[in-house]
């Protein structure tokens, strides 16, 4: 199943690539404590739904106007083969003048074949799709920050961590 969301920045695309790169060379952007859960897991999904999730990234071609990161999460723990694996790419394009188009697009199977194909139909995608917009919502709050903040940063914070 396909599922992605875009959000368009009031943001530069030098700035947002800057700060994406930031993000994801500081593990904030996918790990929601270092301290707990180790620098490559996350929690994602929006409310009582969320799941521990395995991250895996690396980075795409950057040209002057788009690039962006490759994703994989796996769910963890008891039950995590109960889960989709979610492989997608979240980009930047610049958008000139107009901001900067950051997208995250991605594909799932649903497991336990057609009694998981069936529940994907019926509820699960939905799930999926707030999924993503919530990931995504943070990762565009982030990218956003106001020109003081980006230029004297704090020490970076995980992204679930803020609201």
């Amino acid at each position: 199943m396909f599922v992605g969301d875009e959000v368009r920045l009031d943001v530069g695309f030098a700035v947002a690539r800057e700060r994406l790169t930031r993000l994801g060379d500081s593990g904030a952007l996918f790990a929601p404590s270092a301290d707990v859960y180790g620098p490559s897991l996350a929690r994602v999904g929006p409310g009582v739904v969320s799941k521990l999730v395995r991250v895996q990234v690396r980075e795409l071609s950057w040209t002057e106007k788009s690039g962006g990161l490759a994703l994989r999460w796996e769910a963890t723990g008891a039950g995590g083969k109960l889960f989709p694996v979610l492989d997608a790419d979240l980009t930047l394009a610049d958008f000139g003048p107009r901001g900067t188009l950051v997208a995250l697009a991605g594909v799932y199977r649903p497991p336990l074949g057609a009694l998981g194909q069936a529940l994907d139909r019926a509820v699960l995608h939905r799930v999926a799709e707030a999924t993503i917009r919530d990931f995504l919502a943070r990762v565009a709050a982030e990218l956003a920050l106001p020109y003081d903040e980006a230029v004297n940063p704090a020490p970076v914070r995980p992204l679930s961590s803020r609201q």
